[in-house]
């Protein structure tokens, strides 16, 4: 009977150990796929029975903890230069794959004032520095430009218009594009400079109204994703699949332009 016991007991002792390793691999992502990349896991998993759980937050800060040891398996970065840089570490399998290109939005709370025009995306920050001038304040919200790629695309456009100074006073600045576009459609704000892929999400398009920003008015946001060297079976899974027709084809509903599709304006 003890060896029945013992063997009983090794065996519980297996399939614990078996049952702790198989833990959904961690998936960091820029926070521009908050939607897009959930929708797509869900979809993954209904096709494999196979679970990942996805962590969103700012590319930069993704790059700098990747580099320190967090135990992310797949990174999808909106700056493939962040994915460039931890491959040359050698954090990363190889330099990744370009899997987006996303394009920046001003957005408004639906109902908050006129929508600018395609060919003046800018008039409502320009009206928020004319209300400033006479003493209203109307904050325009971004990414932190210190590590998000939509800040940066932000800030870029801004300079285009030669509007970067003056709006200094007026910004609030998201940890990340997806805080930046909760803080545009706050009561503080006129708006703000966020991705399209969030413009298109059902939970902010139904109280949101917003307009393209030219693609010449920024650097291209090329998003690239990149498997890290301790990346297992079903995390290199999930990359393959956000490659295939039908990961692609999530990604293009939320206004992404993606390898072998092309984006109707």
């Amino acid at each position: 009977m003890g060896a029945l016991r013992w063997i009983a007991a090794f065996a519980f002792s297996v399939m614990f150990t078996a049952t702790a390793s198989a833990k959904p691999p961690v998936v960091a992502a820029a926070s521009d796929l908050q939607f897009a990349l959930s929708e797509a896991a869900d979809a993954f998993t209904q096709q494999t029975g196979e679970q990942v759980r996805l962590n969103f937050g700012s590319s930069g800060n993704f790059r700098r903890q990747i580099a320190q040891g967090a135990p992310f398996e797949l990174y999808l970065s909106a700056d493939e230069d962040y994915v460039f840089a931890l491959n040359e570490e050698g954090y990363t399998r190889d330099e990744g794959v370009l899997y987006a290109v996303g394009r920046l939005v001003w957005l408004q709370p639906k109902g908050a004032g006129t929508l600018p025009r395609q060919e003046a995306p800018l008039a409502a920050v320009e009206a928020a520095i004319a209300a400033q001038a006479s003493g209203e304040r109307q904050r325009i919200a971004l990414a932190n430009p210190e590590h998000a790629p939509y800040g940066v695309a932000a800030q870029q456009t801004l300079e285009h218009a030669g509007l970067w100074h003056a709006t200094t006073p007026l910004q609030v600045l998201g940890e990340n594009v997806s805080q930046a576009a909760q803080f545009a459609l706050s009561n503080d704000t006129r708006g703000g400079l966020v991705a399209y892929s969030l413009a298109l999400a059902p939970a902010l398009a139904e109280k949101s109204d917003y307009v393209l920003i030219p693609e010449s008015w920024h650097a291209p946001l090329n998003q690239r994703m990149v498997l890290t060297q301790n990346a297992g079976e079903t995390a290199t899974a999930f990359y393959h699949w956000l490659q295939s027709e039908k990961g692609r084809a999530i990604l293009q509903d939320y206004g992404f332009s993606v390898p072998g599709f092309s984006v109707p304006e």
